[in-house]
């Protein structure tokens, strides 16, 4: 299958820049390269690319906008890759579905291992090779198909939220430290990156149906890290059908 990467920045140097790393990562992929919002949506419905690289400040819509607009649509793995540096900016790309975020100026070798990173948790090898689905209540994940149901009901996850979610099962009922956490999905460069682990947290919560106050699934093992529940621990949160 030919790798496709979708690069979009109003800067020709950087966007220059990424599409020969993208070479680098992936000989003969194909590149498509948008200079603004409007662009980048276009090229994205034509050449169903399998990474975005996205600048947040461009004409005609902006980073953010067309992220919203992809997630809509599409779970593919989407970097930032901007000059704005402020927390507020990068929680706000990773809340509404970016992957990673990165600032300018960045080191070539990392942009590298970002993109690498990010493709290898989409379409990297699984760990097991099953059709058997794992039932716990009214969850049900199937580590082969990476199908997610939570009452019957299909979840679209991201990659990267999909990778969280099964590190947490195949442990459940044990917490798992935030440091193991954000090294076993992320990488062992993102281990002090807990904002990045948060803010996955929450958006797995959301679409499992999880209240923070009292979640059912992911439980907040406070200074530690986070646990899925186990099956005994569920049965005393959701009523069997024979009690409702």
């Amino acid at each position: 299958m030919t790798m496709r990467v979708l690069v979009a920045d109003d800067a020709p140097d950087v966007a220059e820049v990424v599409a020969f790393g993208a070479q680098m990562c992936w000989p003969g992929c194909q590149v498509s390269i948008a200079t603004n919002g409007d662009e980048a949506l276009e090229l994205f419905e034509k050449a169903y690319p399998n990474l975005v690289v996205l600048d947040i400040e461009m004409p005609r819509r902006d980073g953010f906008e067309v992220c919203k607009r992809i997630r809509e649509v599409s779970q593919v793995p989407i970097l930032m890759l901007t000059v704005r540096d402020s927390a507020f900016d990068k929680v706000l790309a990773l809340d509404i579905g970016a992957d990673d975020y990165l600032t300018k100026p960045f080191d070539h070798i990392e942009l590298l291992a970002r993109m690498r990173a990010l493709v290898r948790r989409a379409t990297g090898p699984l760990l097991v090779q099953s059709d058997m689905d794992l039932v716990i209540g009214d969850f049900v994940i199937n580590f082969a198909t990476h199908d997610v149901r939570v009452q019957g009901e299909p979840l679209q996850l991201t990659s990267t939220e999909y990778k969280l979610l099964e590190e947490l099962v195949r442990n459940a009922g044990t917490a798992v430290s935030h440091r193991t956490l954000l090294k076993k999905v992320w990488g062992p460069e993102y281990a002090g990156e807990v904002h990045y682990l948060k803010i996955f947290v929450r958006r797995l919560r959301q679409k499992l149906g999880d209240d923070a106050e009292r979640p059912r699934y992911i439980l907040t093992e406070w200074g530690t890290g986070y646990r899925f529940t186990s099956p005994q621990e569920i049965r005393t949160l959701i009523p069997s059908k024979e009690a409702v």
